[in-house]
């Protein structure tokens, strides 16, 4: 077996969770007076993190530090409040996740979601039981810094070599390339094949149960 391990991104690669993010937004957005987001707009918008999501929505206030803080808070109330309404695992993800896990494989979750909703969603959505499930923590810098990404391989106990990264991302991609692990682009996510190629992909993944072939190679 080439590799013991495997870190996932949660957003776009292990949980479909777009609707309720654009229809959360869109709720503060609303009710603030700014302009709402498409589904496909907000998929461009999503990837690092809450805070950054935010400022990428209402760019003309981006830098007044209160107006934003008061617009995250009520967004994580919004979506805390709707999350479980539509967000779901891809069509193929649990079994990958099963499969995984008969062979002894280790699995984690790297996100730059908040912690909180990354651990509870984890929990709820998906099948089985994570080795690690990391989002973001104050005082930690998110994706792509390498920094959570090797907090992750130290939990695991695992070398970057030893590891596959999945993510829909440019923001994966540059992590598992500054982290020293292999980069493997989910075509299912929110982003097409040329931003995941650009940002460092080392094999574009067309549906989850690709996965399994290349992380049992002998």
């Amino acid at each position: 077996m080439k590799f013991k391990g495997v870190i996932f991104d949660l957003d776009g690669t292990l949980l479909d969770t777009i609707f309720d993010i654009t229809v959360a937004l869109n709720v503060v957005l609303a009710r603030n007076g700014f302009r709402q987001y498409s589904i496909e707009e907000c998929k461009k918008m999503v990837g690092d993190g809450m805070e950054v999501l935010v400022k990428r929505a209402v760019p003309e206030i981006a830098s007044d530090e209160k107006a934003i803080k008061r617009l995250i808070q009520d967004y994580r109330l919004e979506y805390a409040r709707i999350w479980r309404q539509n967000s779901m695992p891809y069509p193929g993800i649990p079994e990958v996740l099963s499969r995984l896990k008969q062979a002894k494989m280790k699995i984690a979750v790297l996100s730059n979601k908040s912690h909180e909703f990354t651990e509870i969603m984890t929990k709820e959505l998906l099948p089985v039981e994570f080795d690690v499930i990391r989002g973001a923590c104050p005082g930690i810098p998110v994706k792509p810094d390498p920094q959570p990404a090797q907090l992750v391989l130290k939990e695991l106990n695992l070398s970057p070599a030893e590891v596959v990264y999945v993510g829909d991302t440019s923001v994966d991609m540059e992590t598992a390339t500054s982290a020293g692990c292999f980069a493997a682009g989910a075509l299912w996510g929110f982003r097409d094949a040329k931003e995941l190629i650009e940002s460092g992909a080392q094999v574009l993944l067309e549906k989850p149960a690709d996965l399994l072939p290349l992380v049992f190679v002998s």
